[in-house]
């Protein structure tokens, strides 16, 4: 395998056999496990629109938290690079799906809210807005995720700026 290919697995196990499987739309559950070797399994269904369980994870809020966490990930290693002093980071992300009449469906857009604390730099300035929105738009050009989807990946991103600054290291 070269070094810039990176493969993933992982398995996906039905569990919602109610004892007769799927001879019937209702009379089987959408519950499912997700198991990654190492790490701990993750109980998935469908969302509770489509008979799922609403006590577990949903494939489409999992997509949108895939986003979410690859441009967190993605704004962190490009911000260090222009020696911006990230000290928080919190998002609110929304997407918006819409199903069609033949049961098929698709998500129109992800909006990720990014609330971005960053430190003073030591002088006292405040960082450079315009910089800060391009961190934004390099980390979304940068992001696996984002750049795998085929619909728009907006930013609604706010800064908040610590008083006193980080001393840089």
């Amino acid at each position: 395998m070269s070094l810039d290919e990176h493969r993933y697995a992982l398995t996906v196990r039905w569990t919602g056999n109610l004892g007769e499987g799927t001879a019937s739309y209702r009379g089987y559950s959408r519950d499912h496990d997700v198991e990654i070797p190492g790490l701990p399994v993750l109980h998935g269904s469908a969302d509770p629109t489509f008979h799922g369980d609403r006590t577990r994870y949903n494939p489409e809020q999992l997509l949108l938290a895939a986003l979410s966490q690859c441009h967190m990930l993605s704004f962190l290693h490009v911000a260090v690079k222009q020696g911006v002093v990230v000290t928080g980071y919190e998002d609110r992300a929304e997407g918006l799906m819409r199903t069609n009449r033949d049961g098929s469906g698709q998500f129109e857009s992800v909006t990720l809210k990014p609330r971005v604390t960053v430190a003073a730099p030591a002088a006292g300035a405040l960082p450079d807005a315009g910089l800060l929105e391009q961190l934004h738009a390099e980390a979304n050009r940068v992001c696996f995720i984002a750049r795998s989807v085929n619909f728009p990946v907006l930013h609604d991103p706010a800064v908040v700026v610590e008083a006193g600054g980080l001393p840089r290291g």
